[in-house]
């Protein structure tokens, strides 16, 4: 069973979805769009999986025990005490351009992308089963610089760092740990402009290898191979998934 954070858009709904057609039970969760993560719930249901979907802002760090009990809760009524896939996937976008970042913006992106990492992963190791397999999603932008990033693009590669401290710690009860690193994606991540603009999707589409931008399902794609049965002795590894940008 795999727990999706933000799993209700974006990359976090493509991942849900492809590891749903890969035969695992997905629950998902929303800051504040309810109604889209039901409509995930459902796609997964017709799918042939079980899923639900739980409200968790991943700021909050003081709601997490709760959060974890309400999980608990759901996988009890599927008769199980543990679940196997966390996917830290919530994200937030908010350009930090050198000389002019708020301490507002610092303290989002450090919230989300490491803090919130950090400590849901703490609350939620208790219930995780021994042999599981946690994905950090992390960017490109820790290999490649894009300008008015510095903030996002540091606390990836602090994750980056957690991703392999937490798989030598955890390596003892055979969970692994791995990065995912996304290039640049057609999502409605920092306005949606890759995926609505032309103008700014051409020139990143002419820097990959591949020769296009990556669509959301194929990071999802990624993360469920990377939850499959054969690649289970792959851990404290950064997966980079940007169609070979920047080479």
């Amino acid at each position: 069973m795999a727990l999706v954070t933000s799993g209700n858009r974006g990359l976090g709904r493509a991942a849900a979805l492809k590891l749903a057609e890969a035969g695992t039970d997905v629950i998902v969760t929303y800051r504040s769009n309810k109604d889209e993560a039901a409509a995930v719930v459902d796609a997964v249901i017709v799918a042939g999986r079980r899923a639900a979907a739980l409200e968790l802002d991943t700021t909050r760090i003081d709601t997490f025990p709760a959060f974890a009990a309400t999980l608990q809760d759901v996988l009890g009524t599927w008769e199980r005490y543990t679940f196997d896939f966390p996917v830290n996937n919530a994200g937030v976008a908010a350009p930090t351009p050198v000389g002019e970042t708020t301490a507002e913006a610092f303290d989002l992106l450090v919230n989300v992308h490491f803090k919130g990492v950090f400590f849901l992963t703490q609350t939620l190791l208790p219930i995780l089963a021994d042999g599981g397999r946690i994905i950090n999603v992390s960017t490109g932008l820790t290999r490649f610089v894009g300008e008015d990033w510095s903030v996002y693009a540091s606390m990836k590669t602090a994750i980056e760092t957690y991703t392999k401290y937490l798989a030598k710690e955890l390596g003892g009860r055979g969970i692994t740990v791995n990065a995912v690193a996304p290039g640049p994606v057609a999502t409605d991540f920092g306005g949606g402009a890759i995926r609505d603009s032309e103008r700014v999707r051409a020139p990143l589409s002419g820097q990959a290898a591949l020769g296009r931008v990556a669509e959301p399902e194929d990071i999802g794609a990624v993360i469920a191979a990377l939850l499959a049965p054969g690649t289970g002795f792959i851990t404290a590894q950064r997966i980079e998934a940007s169609g070979g940008a920047l080479l």
